[in-house]
């Protein structure tokens, strides 16, 4: 098996080499865009503790029950261009979005800058990583 590895990877140099730039490209884009905008579970704590931050909960309504951050908002991500208006006294606030791993969440924090929202950040890890760094959660 390895020998024939070797033996595709003399025979079609420039393919291989398209394909390893294809693919460094793509996780140098995934690495950047991962970090992008993020904050930390400590960051996203003192902005709520100092800035009076948002903390806006897009997972849906039975994750949200199950457990989620004190004072979050729950609007989840297939309900938000209905409800995006319930934001709008908030708009100048820091809003802090949180999915269940961290992933959604940039998508959500994408659309509410292109609606006009001034400070948008996604919490890096979302709740797994909120749960995993042990911060209280409430259940309802």
């Amino acid at each position: 098996m390895i020998d024939q590895l070797f033996e595709f990877v003399q025979n079609h140099p420039l393919l291989v080499a398209a394909f390893l730039a294809v693919l460094t490209a793509w996780l140098l884009y995934e690495l950047r865009n991962a970090n992008a905008g993020g904050v930390t579970t400590s960051e996203a704590t003192q902005m709520v503790n100092r800035e009076d931050a948002v903390i806006l909960d897009v997972r849906d309504k039975n994750d949200f029950k199950a457990g989620h951050i004190a004072g979050a908002r729950n609007i989840p991500q297939s309900s938000l261009d209905s409800r995006i208006n319930e934001l709008d006294k908030v708009k100048a606030s820091p809003i802090v979005v949180v999915c269940k791993h961290g992933q959604s969440s940039g998508a959500v924090a994408a659309k509410l800058k292109k609606a006009g929202f001034e400070r948008v950040f996604k919490l890096k890890g979302g709740m797994t990583q909120w749960q995993t760094d042990n911060l209280p959660i409430v259940k309802k």
